[in-house]
């Protein structure tokens, strides 16, 4: 079997066999909360006979490893189960906030990533200027900040003082396409000033590293320009540390989004996620963190495996 191939269908078993771990991880974290859950949902009103009876529907008196592999089973075939708030399918209530959670990360990409890498090649281009000193120091200053604080100022300035953009994300379904990206334009650029400093500090520290090997010099002396050297020889040479530092950031923006959707009320997977702790609702909580787990998983899978392609040479570290 080729080398590439081999490593592949390693990392997916190891991914898939984190993933096991993770989900018993989650299921465990949740038997673990302390409290009956359907004393909590019934209230304290409810008498024991409609306890037990509630228990026995909700499979409550099963012992925990059944439940857990129904639960299992259950996730394998697409079925999470319904919604102990409302009995709801899960899949229903998670395939709109999903969507809409993905919308989000992939504009705040759309926008953080070509942004990142450009702020990262001009600040190794103008090495130790002026430009390469306010530009560390700006991207340093908006992620030092949490990204509540971020997204508070970004509301006071473009939203209570200049009116530009709403300070509530309220989309759905049959919002338009250009309204959708104007409503979710401030939680989109609370993650992009989040992540940028990351990205574009990588991409500046790989090319800076790569400027002192013997074919860049040589790169110079044949009279190329110092952009041409940067662009065309050095920035292609530097893309296995920035893929893997972009897929991270990535995988931040989708699993990350928890604060950001509750201060803007965008309707996403982490919204979703902070309404079912407030209910108790622990079958959609384990729904939403498996899935943000096999998002991080299968992103950190992807940027190993497209590290490895861009530089073969990973394959064999001695």
């Amino acid at each position: 079997m080729h080398p590439i191939l081999r490593m592949v269908f390693q990392r997916l078993g190891l991914g898939l066999l984190t993933l096991f771990v993770v989900s018993v991880i989650i299921f465990s974290a949740v038997e673990l909360l302390p409290g009956d859950l359907a004393q909590e949902i019934l209230g304290q009103a409810a008498t024991e006979e409609t306890v037990a009876a509630f228990r026995r529907e909700l499979g409550l008196d099963q012992p925990a490893f059944t439940r857990y592999f129904s639960w299992l089973g259950g996730v394998l075939q697409g079925d999470f189960g319904k919604s102990l708030a409302n009995q709801r399918e899960i899949s229903e209530l998670i395939g709109s906030r999903l969507g809409n959670t993905l919308f989000l990360a992939a504009f705040a990409a759309v926008i953080a990533v070509p942004l990142a890498i450009a702020l990262g090649v001009l600040a190794a281009l103008y090495r130790n200027s002026l430009f390469d000193r306010a530009i560390n120091v700006s991207t340093l200053t908006s992620i030092s900040f949490p990204e509540f604080f971020v997204a508070y100022i970004l509301i006071l300035f473009l939203s209570v003082q200049l009116g530009w953009f709403p300070p509530i994300s309220n989309v759905d379904a049959g919002t338009p396409f250009l309204e959708r990206m104007y409503k979710s334009f401030l939680p989109a650029l609370t993650l992009t000033l989040v992540v940028i400093a990351h990205m574009m500090r990588m991409t500046r520290a790989a090319i800076i590293n790569l400027l002192a090997s013997p074919y860049i010099e040589m790169a110079h002396l044949k009279g190329l320009s110092k952009s041409r050297v940067i662009v065309k020889h050095a920035l292609p040479n530097a893309l296995a540390p920035i893929i893997n530092v972009i897929a991270l950031n990535l995988a931040y923006l989708i699993v990350g989004v928890v604060v950001v959707e509750v201060v803007f009320v965008y309707p996403g997977l982490g919204q979703l996620l902070v309404d079912s702790v407030a209910k108790r609702d622990i079958t959609v909580v384990q729904a939403a963190c498996l899935i943000f787990a096999a998002t991080y998983i299968l992103l950190n899978l992807t940027a190993d495996i497209l590290s490895i392609l861009s530089n073969p040479r990973l394959l064999h570290p001695r």
